[in-house]
């Protein structure tokens, strides 16, 4: 078993190698065999652990020593626990849907670029994979960057367009901002207590070295790194823009791999986050602020993407309202259901744009039903799920975390709720808008309308799938179900909060939460669906439409700023003050040398002139003493 582990991480980065190298000799059809027989067979392993996992239980694998300081030591090991297993098939199994969704959506490529795109997709599963197999904190920082510098890479695939070349640019940026809170976090449990080693540091001995005020330091500047790589607030806004890159890339980015590494972490760490009440409070205030704000901006998005990634914001909230009110299962569970539906709403997104041409503003869109049957009725089904009606997955998860904020604070369950009636309602907007209803571009481009090929439709209905009944997985006790997650995911979750509600309240939270979720689906299909907004918004809602204007006020208190000190320091700094301090040198020491070259002026006595007071000179210094001085001093004082 300890060689299969290995085998999971090394077969995509196999791929990538053999992809990325071989990308001018190979086929298309080779690249896209190797790109998807990697991860094929990296998921058939999970499987194989997965159920190992759950027979026998957790087990740390150490390949050798990575960092072998006086003070501390540092294994690559992976960790094969509970947790890890349940991410690796998330990641593989949906990792590989959308390679093979991405075989004939990235078709038109040149074989070259085709076969980057692979190695690309290749090495973000890889990245990810170390992540969630790391059996220390310092492996799962390595694969943490690694999925930044992938997210760059695909983000800025189509690199010719210079606005993605900034898209890119910014996620990495603000990435980096968290990554900073993320290496801090390690440097303090190796200062504090000598090891960054999951078995080490949630042992009871190590976590009583840990004073309340270093738990608190510790986990806030964790969830700093989980706020850049999860895109919470202030660091989400790197995440809509990433929709610069190929849909199969934001299906990647933000259902199965880079936007949950921040859950997981906080997860891993729940042992950690138990001691801090402080850091709970924090994560739950910033996750439910992130997921009401975010689902505002999406009411009014015309960007069929772009609604799908402040979607993707939104639920992120929700997952980190789960962590910090200390539902740590519900938190892992809304993860494993989101993978599902949003990566089927990004694929279904893929489908429609590939079929009109990379065409994205919804307003162009409509009546696509009848020509899309497979793409629109999968469409339909994650629709629903993500808007949480039973009994299809997101209802389970996030009635979940809803009852336990609910049970934490009253308001939190509030605010939840109003996200889901807002969710519900923005996703029927998009749905009602792009599929029911006429079609409203040209009848020549209604008549080469068609849906997707199989290989890409495939996926979708797998998915979709799992979107309906993935929640099962996790019936609650006050629905007759044992929630069979949570009992597998207790060994790695030992702090998960019990919270106990009566069930009659639950049910009236459930049946509140549904009942509105299903007026605002049937106010946004009757109204969207009839009368689609195809005028620019007005008031408040163009104000939503320009996501309340964030990005412009971080240009102006922080972009422009930067870039002018930038400015100043280059063109005052270094160009006046130390390359003119450089340049001055040169200029003086060319002056100078024109200066004495005079004295060569072809004149012998001068020369003797020279040279015997150049004698007179050495010979007092050869017979340097104290009469010297005093002969010195007797001259010029």
């Amino acid at each position: 078993m300890s060689k299969l582990i290995y085998l999971v991480p090394l077969l995509p980065f196999l791929g990538f190698l053999i992809n990325g190298l071989g990308r001018k000799i190979l086929s298309k059809s080779s690249i896209a065999f190797i790109g998807n027989a990697t991860i094929l067979l990296s998921f058939i392993i999970s499987v194989v652990l997965f159920f190992d996992v759950k027979a026998t239980g957790g087990k740390v694998f150490t390949a050798f020593t990575f960092i072998n300081a006086e003070a501390f030591k540092i294994d690559f090991a992976f960790q094969l626990d509970q947790l890890s297993s349940l991410f690796l098939l998330i990641i593989t199994g949906i990792g590989f849907l959308i390679h093979l969704y991405s075989v004939a959506y990235m078709k038109d490529e040149e074989p070259q670029h085709y076969a980057r795109y692979f190695s690309y997709l290749n090495l973000f599963v890889f990245s990810m994979l170390l992540l969630v197999m790391g059996a220390n904190y310092v492996i799962m920082y390595i694969g943490w960057e690694g999925v930044a510098l992938c997210s760059y890479l695909l983000i800025g695939f189509w690199f010719k367009n210079n606005l993605y070349n900034y898209a890119a640019n910014k996620a990495f940026v603000m990435n980096r901002i968290g990554d900073l809170g993320f290496l801090l976090a390690i440097f303090w449990l190796l200062l504090k207590v000598g090891t960054v080693s999951y078995n080490e540091v949630f042992t009871e001995a190590t976590l009583a070295k840990l004073t309340s005020t270093d738990a608190t330091i510790i986990t806030l500047l964790l969830f700093v790194g989980a706020i850049g790589k999860s895109a919470q607030i202030p660091l989400y806004t790197w995440l809509p823009d990433a929709m610069a890159g190929p849909t199969p890339v934001s299906a990647l980015i933000h259902a199965a791999t880079m936007v949950t590494a921040g859950i997981y972490m906080i997860a891993r760490s729940n042992i950690l986050y138990n001691l801090s009440e402080t850091s709970q409070h924090i994560i739950a205030i910033i996750g439910l602020a992130t997921a009401f704000f975010s689902a505002t901006i999406a009411i009014k998005q015309n960007d069929i993407k772009k609604v799908l990634a402040y979607s993707t914001v939104s639920q992120l909230g929700y997952m980190f309202l789960g962590l910090g009110v200390g539902a740590y299962t519900g938190a892992v569970f809304h993860v494993m259901t989101h993978a599902f539906f949003k990566a089927l709403l990004f694929l279904g997104a893929g489908s429609v744009i590939f079929a009109l041409h990379h065409e994205q503003d919804i307003r162009n869109m409509g009546g696509l039903r009848k020509k899309m049957p497979i793409t629109n009725i999968t469409f339909l089904l994650a629709c629903i799920a993500i808007a949480g009606i039973p009994p299809f997955s997101g209802f389970f998860s996030k009635d979940e975390i809803l009852a336990a904020a609910f049970a934490k604070n009253p308001i939190y369950w509030i605010v939840g709720a109003a996200t889901s009636v807002l969710t519900a309602f923005y996703m029927f907007r998009l749905y009602a808008t792009t599929f029911l209803g006429k079609y409203r571009g040209t009848p020549e481009q209604e008549s080469h309308i068609h849906e997707s090929p199989k290989i890409m439709t495939i996926p979708l209905v797998i998915l979709a799938f799992f979107s309906v009944i993935a929640g099962f997985f996790g019936i609650p006790k006050v629905l007759g179900g044992g929630h069979q997650l949570q009992q597998y995911l207790s060994p790695v979750l030992t702090t998960e909060k019990s919270f106990h509600i009566e069930h009659s309240t639950e049910y009236m939270l459930m049946g509140a939460t549904t009942v509105l979720a299903l007026l605002a689906i049937l106010f946004a299909v009757n109204k969207f669906s009839k009368k689609p907004e195809l005028d620019e918004a007005t008031g408040l809602g163009k104000t939503l439409a320009n996501k309340w204007y964030i990005d412009e006020l971080y240009d102006t208190i922080i972009v422009k700023p930067v870039l002018s000190l930038g400015s100043f320091l280059k063109n005052i700094i270094e160009k006046s003050g130390i390359d003119g301090i450089v340049n001055n040198v040169g200029t003086f020491v060319q002056y100078a040398a024109r200066q004495l070259r005079l004295v060569q002026n072809g004149q012998v006595a001068n020369y003797i002139m020279i040279m015997v007071l150049a004698i007179v000179v050495f010979v007092l210094l050869w017979f340097y003493d104290s009469s010297l001085l005093r002969l010195v001093g007797k001259l010029f004082y």
